[in-house]
């Protein structure tokens, strides 16, 4: 059974050197959090995770976490999007130790811009189906057949796309290591004012 895909989202997705979308979305408590005042503050790490059903985001999210000081002392933000409801991304956070921003982005509204969302498979929505309802999870806006990649951006002050790792297997995610690395190694770029 084919559980990952090769839609041509990847290919899609917004890539290095393109403007990155602005946003503004809610956390679990309603507080609303701009890219902007992000940016404000130094490059923003944004990263997609699809649930806090699904086992490598925790994996994930838990890993960020340890390497939040890392990410923190490099000068960046760190913020997580979710298609979670909130009071879902709050159990998620909770469940993983994140001290972090999750954001709700409901009805994929930020994915679709930076273009990484995909629809299930026939097979993989069929398998999913017989372990959890997604609209219990992320609303009847979203689907039930929708998810982002697990995709993550480095976004520079100067709200330019400096890095992306996008990858059509839901196994595969930034290493933190590598989040790191690159905010060190590009701090000059990466801290330009527009």
């Amino acid at each position: 059974m084919l559980l990952f895909f090769n839609s041509g989202v990847v290919k899609s997705a917004r890539q290095v050197g393109e403007q990155a979308p602005k946003f503004s979305l809610s956390n679990a408590t309603g507080k609303a959090v701009s890219l902007d005042s992000l940016l404000d503050q130094g490059p923003v790490v944004v990263t997609w995770y699809r649930g806090g059903w699904c086992p490598y985001c925790s994996i994930t999210l838990r890993a960020l976490q340890k390497a939040l000081p890392d990410i923190h002392a490099a000068g960046a933000q760190l913020v997580a999007l979710t298609p979670e409801l909130p009071d879902k991304s709050a159990a998620t956070a909770g469940k993983n130790e994140v001290k972090f921003e999750i954001l709700t982005d409901l009805d994929h509204a930020v994915a679709k811009q930076y273009g990484v969302v995909f629809k299930l498979t026939p097979e993989v929505h069929d398998l999913y189906r017989t372990k959890f309802n997604l609209t219990d999870f992320n609303g009847a806006g979203a689907g039930n057949d929708e998810l982002p990649l697990a995709a993550t951006y480095i976004i520079g002050q100067d709200g330019v796309i400096r890095y992306a790792f996008l990858h059509a297997d839901y196994r595969e995610r930034a290493e933190p290591a590598a989040l790191i690395t690159f905010l060190k190694e590009n701090k000059a770029i990466l801290t330009v004012r527009p």
